[in-house]
């Protein structure tokens, strides 16, 4: 039988349930059978949605790039993003993925006001009373490794902090940090626009 879970992972939490030195791991916030496992990844230093399952076939799907399933990301930057470098964002940057040049494909792009929306994290990033951060909204197609981040740093605004809102049409809204939904399998397909 297949299973399908929701989470919103807090940050500083290693998206896996087996144990790594002394950090915090899937398994000290949710309770899941054992063969559940997240599809894909979210960064020790990133929070946000993710996507638990022992559905093999969803895992395959949404990790192959040819299917090109829209994440959508909340990324707060260093200083008050520009509309140029949004622009640039929409079009692409490059970045190094393994020691290669990559071009990022073309994503959608624009600045956000989140603050009301977004639970406060824990620790809190830094706060410098002179630099304003700024938010933006990042919706991509693909998910090379700390992605986000480097097209933020490409284009001069370093990420402060980083949440995955949405897969196509989940989101987590309504959510906070260490909570878990089950979804049944064709609400899921749906809202991922595929056929199961």
């Amino acid at each position: 039988m297949h299973h399908y879970f929701i989470i919103y992972k807090p940050y500083e939490v290693l998206c896996q349930f087996s144990k790594e030195g002394d950090k915090k791991t899937l398994k000290d916030f949710f309770d899941v059978p054992s063969d559940v496992y997240p599809v894909g990844r979210l960064d020790y230093d990133s929070e946000g949605l993710l996507l638990l399952t022992n559905d093999k076939k969803l895992n395959h799907r949404l990790l192959n790039p040819s299917f090109e399933h829209e994440r959508t990301y909340w990324v707060q930057v260093d200083g008050n993003i520009t509309d140029e470098a949004v622009d640039v964002l929409k079009k692409g940057v490059t970045i190094t993925v393994d020691g290669k040049a990559h071009r990022t494909r073309p994503a959608k792009a624009k600045r956000i006001d989140v603050d009301q929306k977004v639970p406060p994290r824990n620790p809190p990033i830094r706060f410098r009373k002179n630099i304003p951060t700024s938010w933006i909204e990042l919706t991509l197609t693909e998910g090379k490794n700390r992605q986000v981040r480097k097209m933020t740093a490409a284009v001069g605004f370093p990420t402060l902090r980083l949440i995955r809102y949405s897969m196509e049409g989940i989101t987590i809204d309504g959510l906070l940090p260490g909570d878990m939904m089950e979804m049944k399998e064709r609400e899921l397909y749906k809202k991922l626009k595929m056929e199961s």
